[in-house]
């Protein structure tokens, strides 16, 4: 019976395993990491019904009526008040930038026609790109009109407020009107398939010269770091460009998402976001000492990705220092920019705003693999 199984041999193969767990530090780091980094962001990050949301408002009465609806929409959970508009215009640039996630218009004459009982309008405009960021709030603003403006209709216009609906709230989903979710996921999955594929295939670049051994070929070259960086990198972005080709032809004719800006513009400004994820992989390839590593290493960075970016869940749902971190991450700026430039219809001003902050991560990741890789040749 020894023959066919042994304890010794088994406890020897045991002892090996754990032996190599504890060589292997990235691996080891990973099985610990990733289940730490799942728990802290389902347990503390993701919120599937975001409060404090940013709003704008547009008040042209001027009326105790419509401050009381302001205070209470200041007051409440789910609006957070951080402009007042001078006109309409101001309103419609703050939606189409994303800076705000609603606006509310307060007509003139809103005042006098509630007292004379004429139900005027309160319209609520809300970017409602990603359905599921709105709908809690929307859904609680009907009652927060109705309590804010209950203090105000007392003595002789107490009958008002004990009618059903002293005012007509009129919400307005821009971008989104009929709340499609495909709408937000398919042009988000651009940047996720994105993510996902150049920066697992750029991973493997250096460690696979390094495991075949055609690594001393290249440092026998007169190449340099940078050369060999680039010309790892501009295969993968026609790859990039068949991918996104991909996409929107689905996300047209499959999905019938509305694409409303240029994709012309698109293209060009996705170069930099494709770059980025190219020049991650390759410097993840510099730190990796197999081709395993490369793969852990870019899951490692895909999930924080895709958690914090804004496209599983409402990135304004998440605490400060969850957005903050997402805010790092490019695939942020990034959904931001196809979202609004398909979506919105937005030109190359608007798109300016998430455009730098890519342009500054490739930069950064540009310099640390060069750094690494001269570190890697020494």
């Amino acid at each position: 019976m020894a023959g066919f199984f042994s304890l010794a041999r088994f406890a020897a193969m045991v002892a090996k395993e754990f032996v190599q767990m504890r060589r292997d530090r990235v691996t080891f780091g990973m099985m610990v990491g990733i289940p730490l980094m799942q728990l802290i962001l389902f347990g503390y990050a993701i919120n599937s019904d975001p409060r404090h949301l940013p709003t704008a408002i547009w008040d042209a009465d001027r009326s105790p009526f419509s401050r009381a609806v302001a205070a209470g929409m200041r007051n409440s959970r789910y609006f957070d008040v951080v402009r007042e508009c001078a006109g309409e215009a101001e309103a419609d640039e703050l939606l189409r930038l994303g800076r705000v996630q609603f606006v509310l218009t307060v007509p003139a004459g809103f005042g006098r026609d509630l007292v004379k009982g004429q139900q005027p309008v309160l319209l609520l405009e809300a970017d409602a790109t990603d359905p599921s960021a709105t709908s809690g709030a929307v859904g609680a603003f009907r009652a927060l009109v109705d309590q804010a403006l209950a203090r105000e209709l007392r003595g002789p216009l107490a009958g008002l407020a004990a009618a059903a609906g002293p005012v007509e709230v009129r919400v307005h989903p821009r971008y989104n009107p009929e709340a499609e979710t495909r709408y937000n996921i398919v042009p988000g999955l651009m940047g996720v398939v994105l993510t996902m594929t150049l920066v697992i295939i750029t991973g493997l670049a250096i460690t696979r010269e390094r495991e075949r051994g055609t690594m001393e070929n290249l440092l026998s070259t007169p190449v340099r770091p940078v050369e060999v960086m680039l010309g790892k990198i501009v295969p993968y972005i026609m790859v990039g460009y068949m991918q996104m080709g991909l996409i929107v032809v689905a996300a047209k004719y499959l999905f019938q998402v509305p694409i409303q800006g240029s994709l012309t513009l698109l293209f060009v400004l996705s170069f930099v976001f494709i770059a980025a994820n190219l020049a991650m992989g390759v410097t993840f390839s510099t730190l990796a000492r197999n081709q395993l590593q490369a793969v852990q290493m870019s899951f490692f960075y895909f999930l924080p990705n895709i958690m914090l970016s804004g496209f599983m869940f409402p990135f304004r749902g998440m605490p400060q220092w969850a957005q903050a971190v997402g805010s790092v991450l490019p695939l942020t700026h990034y959904l931001r920019l196809v979202r609004g430039i398909l979506l919105k219809g937005n030109g190359l001003a608007e798109a300016a705003t998430h455009l730098w902050p890519l342009a500054a991560f490739l930069a950064v990741v540009l310099v640390i693999g060069v750094a690494r890789y001269r570190r890697t040749l020494d």
